[in-house]
Parts: C-alpha cells; structure tokens; sequence
C-alpha cells in the first residue's frame, strides 16, 4: 500500500473534517482567523492535497493502531467501531488479522458546520458518508461481505456479542459514554475489550471491574487518556 490509503474522490474532505489535526499548519491558520464554517464549506472543498492526506491518515491510523495492537489478537472475531470516522483504523487491524468481521455504527450525514460537546443540540452533528466509507474500505482490501455499516439515526443496531469495540476520541470524548451505555451492556461479554478515548478516566472505575489506562496523551486541549475496559459492574 506504500504507506498511505486510496482515497475515493472527495474522502480526503470527509478525512479532514473527521480529523482536524492532519491539516497542514496552513490549513489551520486559516481555521483559526476566519472560522470553522469557511473551513469546513471552502477550505476543505478547495485546499486539501488529497495525496497529502492519504499519507498523513494513514501514519496517524498507524500511530494509533500501535496503541491498541498487542490488546487484540486473531482469536478476536467482531470487532464494533463507534464514531470511527471512514474507517482507516479498522484497514490496518484488517491488514493485520485477516477475515475479521467490523460493524460500523456512524452518522451518514455532513453538518455544514461541525460542533463538539456533550449537550443535546451537538449531537446533532456529524461528518460522514456511507457510500464513500465503503468504497474506501473496499479500496483498501477489506471484503465487502465483512463490513456493516449501521446509520445511528435511522437503523437498528446490531445486537451480537463482540470480541473488541472501539471508539476513539469519540465516545466519551465528543459524545457522553451514557448515550452508548445500556447498549454496551446487550453486546459484550466479560471478555470483551471496550477501548475509547476520555478525560475523566477515574470515573470508569465504577462502570468496569477491569479498566487500564493504555496511552495519556499530553497535545489534546483536555489531557485525554486512552482507555482500556471489560466486565462491566
């Protein structure tokens, strides 16, 4: 793959919404003096090198998948992603541990202005599309008969048992974990590994009988730190 993903047309848009900080120093200047809307509805539809991205994704996916490799293994089948974005985390696992099965549960729409935060309005915004996650996927080598895309507005979610579910700096990060939590409870098992992105990670230690702290990352505005989780109380 020469160390960077196939874009589709336009993904390389829906990548620098999803994940803000691959824009080039450039890029976020230009956030910065005239405002997240411009940015989001000009900058990212004019400026973006789509190759640029397609490297840059790829080393960040990479980086992030070196967090959470030595937790999954190949006796890990289902794994669920919530709030993924198109999906470059789930290719590497892919590349790694072959004919697994990965549920997706996102949005499948772009606000014209993105908003973070846990209130009841900011959750109404969302920075994805279906058609262009899976010829993504597809482009970089997962099966088509091994991706499930779940649209969180209009489908039912899947309810089987998963080995591993992840939501990087998305649950619990822009969304409460309670929005997720009954729903957590129906699909895992007490083996099942949770792994997500929080600044509260002491709180946890009331929701999971186990909980690691597996990476603290210092260049986040809220000192997140990476968490691992299983067995709920």
């Amino acid at each position: 793959m020469d160390n960077k993903f196939l874009l589709p047309n336009k993904a390389e848009r829906i990548i620098l919404l999803q994940r803000i900080n691959l824009a080039s120093s450039f890029q976020k200047r230009i956030r910065k003096f005239f405002g997240r809307y411009f940015f989001s509805n000009f900058v990212t539809r004019f400026l973006v090198n789509r190759d640029d991205v397609a490297i840059t994704y790829y080393k960040t996916m990479m980086d992030e998948y070196q967090t959470i490799k030595s937790f999954i293994d190949e006796a890990d089948n289902n794994f669920l992603s919530i709030g993924s974005g198109i999906g470059g985390l789930e290719v590497i696992i892919n590349q790694n541990l072959n004919n697994k099965s990965f549920y997706f549960i996102e949005r499948n729409f772009i606000s014209r202005k993105v908003k973070y935060g846990w209130g009841g309005k900011h959750n109404t915004e969302a920075y994805n599309d279906f058609e262009l996650q899976k010829i993504f996927l597809e482009k970089n080598g997962i099966d088509k008969n091994n991706f499930y895309l779940f649209d969180y507005d209009h489908d039912k979610l899947p309810l089987i048992k998963f080995n591993v579910i992840t939501s990087l700096y998305s649950l619990d990060y822009h969304y409460d974990f309670n929005i997720y939590i009954n729903y957590l409870k129906r699909v895992s098992t007490k083996d099942t590994k949770i792994i997500f992105d929080t600044i509260r990670a002491d709180y946890f230690l009331n929701i999971f009988k186990n909980v690691k702290i597996i990476k603290t990352d210092h260049d986040t505005v809220h000192k997140s730190k990476r968490i691992l989780c299983s067995n709920f109380i």
